[in-house]
């Protein structure tokens, strides 16, 4: 019986070496909880044993009922008829259970029904979800709706809708895209409005909404008459009742058991969520860390699934009288698989980590402001940890989408035309694969986030403390390996800064942001590599080849590629 927790030993290494003592005594209000809720962890030990129980289950859960049904939710999908959704048979009973095994709210606190796990722990269910049917994530991950709810709503508003959100009896969306705000919402036009009385109503079109059909929305509107920026816009929640119409579901390339829908709000009566005029520049900035920190989820879970399929087949698969996976082409292939799965799994559980700090830190600091007690040194702190989760939230969705994209080709790659059918798995993987890199801001667009903490070097602290760090027996080849792509970058970002060109510099911003990112991530395998002895191999792998991409990257910002770029506006003209 497969268990996507159990059976994954690369999951279970990070969970065991989880530092979350800071998060969880935020988490529990240093565990003074349990006076109120008697199955509330007394003692760190205690919440990190109750963590891996509900893992245990999740484990079970998706690769004994999820995984067998994604075949037939990716082709039954989610329907449209009379203006409203169903979802496939597979997705409600998926639903069911998770809702069964009081899932639906890990993120939320228990008095509204709610785990009150770390984010961390719930980034590791979506993982192995995602795994299973990476469909589900686009329901089952929509639980940040409420935690939004949580942090900037009134506590009238957490109890009209955490409570339902926590139960799996209603789930959630945010209705951020239009037909002409897609990545650029401070386009957006859905128009806000009060009555006589104060009440507020929304009139306009949304698009692209995953999940559209749930009975609870967030939806970022125009409630300013007149502006036309990010400042104009609020944000508001609202039941999804007989004034909000679906209009259609989308017919996608993949994500099938996940509805993405067109809604018009006619008149819709809502809630303003926090202040006006913050909709934008702070509720739903805060919103997209969580939502690419999901995605990024989803590219890992398929990405595991991709690389399980392939293994398992040109183990299978015999050709020239040997099974494939002996055949040293296919056997590299399948070593960078698992190399770039691993890397990419430790890059991310380090961001969740550290949106974990900054949002329990945020916690910390309103409880106490209210008892008023100095904040000076958690504010100072917070303000540091910001900057460090500015720029590894949109780096890890970078470099886990595109590298989805790449493991799932591989994988099909591998099944060779048997692959190319629908009788194998590995086809949906890399249909669904696709979007992970489109949708919650596209690849460029993380380049663009996470290139203002790369130019300014916010690490650069950290790296200065790591490169006087002496790492034991043949690490310390791979520590002045990462020494070196420290060196090539610092002298690549100086190249771009002293030519003073901004235009140069967006354009040499992906080499950069690329150079850094596997800087973090050697330096993080680096450290697991003295710990596990199975991270050895690893860290070499990943290194050596960095290391070689980093000298391309720098050759490429001194090159004479930049100078066709920087003109190719009027080659396509």
């Amino acid at each position: 019986m497969p268990n996507y927790f159990l059976d994954n030993p690369d999951i279970l290494f990070h969970f065991n070496t989880f530092d979350l003592k800071e998060v969880v005594a935020i988490t529990e209000d240093d565990y003074t909880q349990s006076r109120e809720f008697s199955y509330a962890p007394t003692q760190y030990e205690d919440a990190m044993g109750n963590y891996r129980k509900v893992l245990e289950v999740v484990g079970d859960l998706a690769g004994n009922f999820i995984a067998p049904r994604a075949a037939g939710v990716d082709h039954e999908g989610a329907t449209f008829a009379n203006g409203r959704v169903t979802y496939a048979e597979g997705t409600r009973k998926n639903l069911r259970q998770l809702s069964q095994a009081d899932l639906m709210g890990m993120i939320l606190p228990r008095k509204y029904g709610g785990l009150n796990f770390p984010f961390t722990i719930y980034m590791m269910t979506v993982e192995m979800l995602s795994r299973a049917d990476a469909s589900l994530m686009n329901i089952f991950g929509l639980q940040d709706i409420g935690d939004t709810i949580r942090k900037f709503g009134n506590e009238g508003q957490r109890m009209e809708f955490l409570p339902k959100i926590s139960s799996g009896e209603h789930t959630g969306a945010m209705a951020l895209t239009e037909p002409d705000a897609g990545s650029d919402l401070q386009a957006v036009k859905l128009h806000a409005y009060q009555n006589e009385q104060g009440a507020w109503f929304l009139r306009g079109m949304k698009r692209f909404i995953t999940n559209g059909n749930a009975q609870v929305l967030l939806v970022l509107a125009r409630s300013e008459p007149g502006t036309k920026d990010g400042r104009g816009l609020s944000l508001f929640v609202c039941h999804h009742d007989k004034t909000v119409k679906i209009r259609r579901i989308e017919n996608k390339l993949g994500i099938h058991g996940s509805p993405t829908c067109e809604l018009q709000f006619n008149d819709t009566p809502a809630q303003l969520v926090g202040s006006r005029r913050f909709g934008l520049i702070k509720y739903v900035l805060d919103l997209m860390y969580r939502a690419r920190m999901g995605v990024s989820a989803q590219a890992l879970g398929i990405s595991q699934a991709a690389y399980e399929e392939a293994l398992k087949y040109a183990r299978e698969r015999r050709q020239f009288g040997k099974a494939i996976a002996d055949i040293p082409v296919i056997s590299n292939m399948l070593i960078d698989m698992r190399v770039t799965l691993e890397s990419n799994r430790s890059l991310f559980y380090s961001t969740t980590q550290c949106v974990d700090v900054k949002e329990k830190l945020e916690d910390k600091i309103e409880k106490m402001k209210g008892e008023g007690k100095s904040v000076a040194e958690e504010t100072a702190r917070l303000k540091h940890i910001t900057k460090v989760a500015n720029l590894l939230t949109p780096l890890s969705k970078y470099m886990l989408a595109e590298c989805s994209n790449r493991i799932t080709y591989d994988a099909l790659q591998i099944h060779g035309g048997t692959g190319y059918m629908k009788e194998f798995h590995v086809e949906q993987l890399a249909r669904d694969a696709r979007i992970t890199n489109i949708y919650e801001g596209t690849s460029q667009l993380q380049i663009v986030a996470a290139s203002g903490g790369v130019i300014n070097d916010v690490l650069g602290e950290m790296f200065e403390a790591k490169e006087k760090r002496e790492y034991k027996g043949g690490l310390t080849r791979l520590a002045n390996h990462l020494k070196e792509i420290r060196r090539l970058f610092l002298d690549s970002l100086k190249y771009v800064v002293d030519k003073k060109d901004t235009g140069f510099q967006d354009v040499a911003a992906k080499d950069l942001v690329e150079m850094y990112g596997s800087l973090y991530t050697g330096y993080l395998l680096l450290d697991e590599a003295e710990i596990e002895p199975r991270k050895v191999f690893i860290a070499n792998r990943y290194i050596v080849t960095a290391l070689a991409q980093a000298r391309r990257n720098a050759e490429a910002i001194r090159g004479e590629l930049f100078g066709d770029l920087l003109h190719a506006s009027k080659i396509l003209q």
